[in-house]
């Protein structure tokens, strides 16, 4: 057996569950809101939002991009767990502004079959935001649209800034 990195996360998990107690919560958000991010191992969610154990829902891929399977998390959220608003985070300095599409038919290449799904890489975090909002605000899955806000989360300054779906300034 190896003393991997996983080998160092089940040790840190004994020790964790060592002083476990149950929070006594169920899965419904206490805050009522779900919040898709990039993956990015340098967005501390829970810290740069405020948010405690039992607060929210995360859903994190790479880029914090709204796929098929993000409407389904979401709609799961939405309609049987009760939450109400939706949180959209990307980043500066994010992986996907400079990948591309040939990134697949690299990988076909190199495994002789072309993946399922598309890299959603993007050049201007902003617009790829709106997109994201868009999809959220058009799916037929999601009863609670109101509450979709946008943002991108500065990764040398912690600081999020609002996107508007119109593409103007925040006052």
């Amino acid at each position: 057996m190896t003393d991997g990195v996983t080998d160092q996360l089940i040790e840190a998990n004994r020790a964790y569950a060592a002083a476990f107690t149950d929070p006594g919560m169920d899965a419904r958000p206490v805050r009522r809101v779900a919040i898709v991010a990039c993956m990015d191992a340098r967005l501390d969610l829970h810290a740069a939002l405020g948010l405690s154990l039992g607060d929210c829902h995360t859903i994190r891929n790479a880029g914090g991009v709204v796929t098929d399977d993000v409407i389904r998390s979401l709609t799961i959220s939405q309609r049987e767990l009760g939450t109400r608003s939706v949180v959209l985070i990307h980043h500066t300095g994010c992986g996907l502004l400079t990948l591309t599409e040939d990134f697949r038919e690299r990988l076909e290449r190199e495994v002789g079959q072309k993946p399922g799904w598309a890299v959603e890489s993007f050049t201007d975090l902003d617009q790829d935001v709106r997109q994201s909002m868009a999809r959220v605000r058009s799916s037929p899955f999601l009863p609670h649209t109101e509450d979709v806000r946008g943002f991108v989360f500065d990764v040398t300054t912690g600081l999020l800034r609002e996107v508007h779906p119109e593409g103007t300034q925040a006052p």
